[in-house]
């Protein structure tokens, strides 16, 4: 697995993990978070390694399902990118004012709004 598909993953889990039964939540829990093998959470839940990877890949599908229904993720990341790309935007304009601009300190107030944002 990639590092996008990583953390596409995450994300998906992030958004919809509620929505999975426990069972679910479990296997992807063991499986991306404590690195446990396929054979690992088998023993664990006392089913076949084939069960495990079944219940693996219809989670994984119902995640992709809530998302491409419902669009948290992309709206997210929509979000995100449009925030930087403004924030961007307002420090090249808070360097090209001039000092005690009102404009530019209005533009500072903004710039502080987005920064509180992505704590």
């Amino acid at each position: 697995m990639r590092i996008d598909d990583i953390t596409k993953q995450s994300l998906l889990y992030d958004f919809y993990g509620a929505l999975l039964t426990e069972r679910q939540r479990q296997v992807l829990r063991l499986y991306h978070d404590e690195n446990y093998s396929l054979t690992e959470i088998a023993a664990e839940f006392g089913i076949s390694r084939q069960g495990v990877h079944d219940s693996l890949k219809n989670a994984e599908k119902s995640l992709e399902d809530y998302e491409s229904k419902l669009g948290l993720v992309e709206k997210f990341s929509r979000t995100t990118e449009a925030i930087e790309e403004i924030d961007k935007r307002i420090d090249s304009l808070i360097l090209t004012l001039e000092e005690g601009s009102n404009t530019r300190e209005e533009l500072k107030k903004i710039r502080n709004v987005i920064d509180n944002l992505e704590e």
